[in-house]
């Protein structure tokens, strides 16, 4: 019974979704081949209904700060008449999420077979058709076309990166590209993993090692990140930040809930510069090549 509560709380605490970044798919190795689908479809049906579960914090989270910068109003679709970019979107939980509150999704993930899973489930709703579509392409990628189209420029309202952030090994460029896909004054939401003591037990040695709730080497502790650092990073590259708050699961109630601590996992909320001048910044072919200099 109590190993049974100790797997349901350390279902909180690790990815569901593939390594969804391009850094992590040539840098090769064997994580690249995970999904969300394949996660779930090896567990049992209290973790595929935790998968759900994780989903819930991202969808308030950008519902509540979008009505707060958007003052239009549409009853039954809150988010209408915005464009968000699912980075990572994996099987499409979260990008399905935010097309039922009425907003237009494009999710991207680099895995041929998450993005397969995701256009053949929303194949089963007609009504989420033309709110979403689907790219197997990067982050990088897609930035790149953007900036070659002669008349294009940003084009989201959102940017949405759900368990991406401790994947990377390359946050300069991630920000970059995501600062590069959004319009003046789009928000940037990420819920990550923050590097303490306490999420390299639970994340790594309980919940990989030991109980193997996730294949080992799913996480590298290295790659987490702490909010601050994280915000410093997002401030140096033409975002402010408007809040960080702490989530929590709760293996009673199944559900996650906000919390003033942010020593696990955590959700952020940050606002590109209006004032940014993309004009004077390098360009996405002049980032990467300084990556590799």
């Amino acid at each position: 019974m109590y190993a049974n509560k100790l797997q349901r709380l350390l279902l909180g605490f690790h990815k569901r979704k593939a390594p969804p970044v391009y850094v992590v798919v040539r840098g090769g190795g064997s994580r690249c081949g995970l999904n969300w689908t394949s996660v779930c479809k090896q567990r049992t049906p209290g973790l595929q209904r935790n998968c759900c579960l994780l989903i819930e914090r991202p969808v308030l989270q950008t519902r509540d700060n979008l009505l707060n910068v958007h003052k239009a109003r549409h009853p039954g679709k809150p988010l209408a008449g915005l464009r968000i970019l699912d980075v990572g979107c994996g099987g499409g939980l979260l990008t399905e999420s935010l097309g039922r509150l009425g907003a237009n999704v494009l999710g991207i993930d680099p895995v041929d077979q998450s993005i397969a899973t995701a256009q053949l489930h929303s194949s089963y709703d007609p009504d989420l058709r033309h709110q979403m579509s689907y790219r197997a392409c990067t982050l990088e990628e897609l930035s790149e076309e953007e900036e070659e189209k002669e008349q294009g420029g940003p084009q989201f309202d959102a940017v949405v990166a759900s368990e991406v952030v401790e994947h990377l090994t390359n946050l300069e460029t991630f920000t970059f590209s995501c600062n590069h896909m959004l319009k003046p004054g789009g928000s940037l939401f990420i819920t990550t993993i923050n590097k303490t003591n306490l999420s390299y037990v639970l994340g790594i040695i309980v919940a990989e090692e030991l109980l193997r709730i996730v294949p080992s080497g799913t996480h590298d502790w290295e790659k987490f990140i702490s909010p601050v650092d994280l915000e410093r990073l997002l401030e140096s590259s033409g975002f402010s930040v408007q809040s960080v708050q702490g989530m929590l699961y709760n293996p009673l109630s199944g559900a996650w809930s906000w919390t003033n601590s942010t020593a696990i996992n955590y959700a952020l909320h940050a606002v590109k510069l209006s004032d940014w001048d993309e004009g004077s910044s390098p360009t996405m072919e002049d980032h990467t090549a300084d990556t590799h200099s």
